[in-house]
């Protein structure tokens, strides 16, 4: 019995080829200059080289499957719909085997003004944790606590309702590392 003949080796460099490109066009394109990054996604448990990070602008970010959350906060007076790609989406997007990092995997989240919040991975595990671009239907404003705010549902999991979920709520999120 013979073994079958191995294609020609401009075919098996194309298949290679073809394989890495659609590889890259999974994964979010960068910010061009007139859409500046909003969102950068780094950390040795992505597997990402030290120094490197995935940036996500906002048109990327929109690309992303959306959830909305109707919820009470202690930020607002009454309840408002915060609109989103989940947290784990965003991982994912980033990096394709974010979630299976270790259990002690924590997330450090970066606002715009330095102050930092840890939540553990779990908690997008868990939880339909959404990274917040839109407050009742309109993008947010710095001043309206955007243009990112990662929110917890807390209407549709009251046992969330703590000090310890309310503080992992970071508004003007500006980066993610994972730990």
């Amino acid at each position: 019995m013979s073994l079958p003949a191995r294609p020609p080796l401009h075919r098996r460099r194309w298949f290679g080829a073809s394989a890495a490109l659609m590889a890259l066009a999974l994964r979010p394109v960068p910010a061009r200059a007139a859409d500046p990054p909003v969102l950068s996604v780094s950390g040795r448990a992505l597997a990402l080289r030290a120094g490197v990070s995935v940036d996500f602008d906002m048109a990327t970010l929109a690309r992303l499957p959306h959830r909305k959350i109707r919820t009470a906060t202690p930020w607002y007076k009454d309840a408002h719909e915060f609109s989103g790609p989940l947290l784990r989406d965003v991982l994912v997007a980033a990096a394709p085997a974010a979630l299976t990092a270790a259990a002690n995997t924590r997330l450090r989240c970066t606002a715009l003004n330095d102050y930092k919040v840890e939540m553990p991975l779990d908690d997008i595990r868990n939880f339909d944790v959404i990274v917040a671009r839109l407050l009742d239907g309109a993008p947010m404003g710095v001043r309206e606590k955007g243009p990112l705010f990662v929110m917890y549902p807390f209407d549709e999991q009251p046992q969330l309702r703590t000090s310890i979920y309310f503080s992992r709520c970071i508004w003007q999120l500006r980066s993610i590392e994972l730990m």
